[in-house]
């Protein structure tokens, strides 16, 4: 994968002759791969940006004097020695450009060292920052570079195209260095100088979006990364559209920019926002390259992805039989069995259990052993037999896939942990409760290691904690929830509908410890939430309200209880007829705290589950990352 400093350099360099800034064309854009993997969320975003940005610095080569000597009528003997001097540069210049290797490029600048002050050897310094950069052999000497080129370029005040591209440069090198932080600086500082000489005159937008695009997908990388990926899809998208005004509208390579779009889109579970960029990336690919086609397939798997997360289970298969038949006609063996795997599990999500297993029966066949994907098909096969509550015959697959995996931890900590996850909810389903926490602990301790990881780990931590409030662990529990919010919401913002459910298992921790006042804090919180990401209608948030008018009761503000409690029924009496069991017994606790609050009755209100019964919608405990996984 290129990263956008290295096609900045090869543009750099490409383009030092021309005179006149060229219409900006794919070529200029992008260097996507003509595939591309479906692990996004463990994999670094691709760059795809060339700078046309570089005109402007070509220009100011050109102004230089020492380029202009072959305009003196003087012969080389007759030369003064001002003019020999400047001849003397222009030679230096030639050859640190004409450079094949970072070697040969370090000794013309080393020469050009004793000849040129400080401040003319910016550009130089980030020509040599960015070639160091493109080869990776030495991130530090080239970050010393980039940093030599900036502090020379800003001598002047004034904010510049060149200064943008050290910063983009500084915060690439950064983040392969894995300083965020850092990376995270130098690119905010470029952007917001990008978009200052946006709003300005002195350059021209088709020299700026070049830049900007590399800026805003390494933006993208780092926020990632960090675990930041509601914030990072804001930057990617922005980089999307910087194609989608510079590129054409069939083009491949923009095709290939709406499924990583799609992809991003997933790994927050947004699959409704994953949809149309997915089919944007099928129809560009199928009108340019044709329905045979590689990219073609791998737009299908995605959109069968999209759907099993949007539980559309017969329209995921479809697009899987349609991803296969070009996998195999091209031979493509891994990709091919990584589509069978997936048809596997949407069989099993579509009941068709003995179907999925003989489906099952025939991958193994074809893999490896000890091998990951041996161990992904007897998590598959694993998880069929549980469906048809074979559990010995279950649980002999699940021993034999964690043999496998516990051989991968150090190879593929974060492939491993994510198996582990989901093995311990099979083993949950059933009723293997400690086993099923022991395999989190273990995930936990993998994805801790991974800055880029924090969201899978803050699912995991929720998923531990609301494990251990059922086995009546509250105050073991309590630590796990806790550091899973802070997570989420670093992650996924403090609106996201998991922070919800986070929260309200908190109250019912606080509420069982006999901390109502705690308790209070927590159900509001998680009301908020979800009132904003599900609806003030949603059946969990009704729960959550349901949950606030109990811990108010329990500290004897009545009035307040009664208050939530009315907005419980109103809630029920929208859903109609198939919540008239909800709303009887809502309408009885409401009784109960009006009794309760004229001190008539010493009855207790009757106690429905605190924490959130499913902890997700839909009925599967919280986890963050098994729709989006795409193995």
């Amino acid at each position: 994968m290129k990263k956008a400093s290295n096609l900045l350099f090869s543009s750099f360099n490409r383009r030092r002759i021309t005179k006149a800034a060229p219409i900006l064309s794919r070529n200029y854009i992008s260097d996507n791969p003509p595939s591309s993997s479906l692990h996004s969320t463990n994999r670094r975003l691709q760059s795809c940006a060339k700078s046309q940005g570089l005109i402007f610095l070509v220009h100011r080569f050109q102004t230089n004097s020492s380029r202009n000597l072959d305009t003196l009528a003087e012969k080389p003997s007759q030369l003064s020695s001002r003019q020999r001097s400047l001849r003397e540069k222009s030679n230096l210049e030639e050859a640190l450009e004409s450079a094949k290797t970072s070697e040969e490029m370090l000794r013309a600048f080393k020469h050009m060292e004793a000849c040129f002050d400080e401040r003319e050897l910016g550009i130089a310094s980030l020509k040599v920052g960015l070639r160091l950069d493109r080869e990776g052999e030495d991130p530090e000497k080239a970050l010393s570079f980039a940093d030599r080129a900036l502090k020379a370029l800003e001598q002047d005040g004034k904010p510049s195209l060149l200064v943008a591209m050290c910063l983009q440069l500084m915060g690439s090198i950064s983040y392969s260095l894995k300083r965020f932080d850092a990376s995270l600086d130098y690119l905010n500082k470029a952007d917001r100088l990008l978009g200052g000489l946006e709003e300005g005159d002195s350059v021209s937008v088709e020299d700026i979006r070049p830049v900007l695009h590399a800026v805003q997908l390494e933006l993208g990388s780092v926020k990632t990364a960090m675990g930041r990926r509601e914030e990072a899809l804001f930057h990617l998208k922005k980089a999307v559209e910087i194609k989608e005004v510079t590129l054409e509208k069939d083009s491949k390579e923009l095709g290939v920019a709406y499924r990583d779009l799609a992809e991003a889109y997933v790994s927050v579970l947004n699959f409704k926002e994953a949809l149309p960029f997915g089919f944007k990336a099928l129809e560009i690919h199928m009108k340019e390259l044709g329905h045979n086609s590689v990219e073609v397939a791998h737009d299908r798997r995605m959109l069968g992805v999209i759907y099993t997360g949007m539980e559309e289970h017969e329209k995921a298969l479809e697009q899987n039989e349609l991803s296969q038949k070009v996998f195999k006609n091209w031979g493509l063996s891994s990709e091919l069995l990584h589509a069978e795997i997936d048809a596997a599990n949407t069989q099993i999500a579509l009941g068709r259990y003995c179907e999925a297993i003989d489906t099952l029966k025939g991958i193994v066949l074809q893999t490896e052993k000890d091998s990951e994907n041996r161990a992904q098909v007897f998590i598959s096969m694993g998880k069929a037999l549980c469906h048809q509550e074979k559990f010995t015959d279950s649980k002999r697959c699940l021993e034999i896939a964690c043999g496998i995996l516990g051989k991968k931890e150090s190879a593929s900590p974060i492939e491993v942990a994510e198996a582990y996850s989901e093995i311990s909810m099979l083993y949950e389903t059933m009723s293997e409760v400690e086993t099923a926490i022991s395999l989190l602990k273990r995930a936990s301790a993998l994805l801790e290691k991974q800055p880029q990881e924090q969201h899978s780990e803050g699912s995991v931590s929720a998923r531990i904690g609301w494990l251990l409030l059922l086995r009546g662990e509250v105050t073991q529990a309590i630590p796990y929830l806790e550091r899973a919010a802070e997570r989420l919401k670093e992650c996924f913002g403090s609106k996201h509908f998991g922070v919800g459910y986070i929260y309200n298992n908190l109250g019912a921790a606080y509420l069982e410890l006999n901390m109502p006042k705690s308790a209070a804090q927590m159900f509001a919180v998680a009301k908020d939430v979800m009132d904003v990401s599900l609806g003030p209608h949603h059946a969990d948030s009704i729960e959550a309200c349901q949950n606030l008018s109990k811990a108010y009761s329990a500290m004897g503000s009545y009035s307040l209880a009664i208050e939530f409690q009315e907005q419980v029924i109103d809630a029920w009496e929208g859903h109609g007829a198939s919540a008239e069991d909800e709303l009887r017994e809502a309408r009885f606790i409401l009784q109960e705290l009006k009794m309760e609050a004229r001190g008539t009755s010493g009855k207790p209100l009757p106690q429905n589950s605190l924490a959130s019964r499913n902890s997700t919608p839909g009925g599967a405990p919280l986890d963050l990352n098994s729709a989006s996984s795409m193995r």
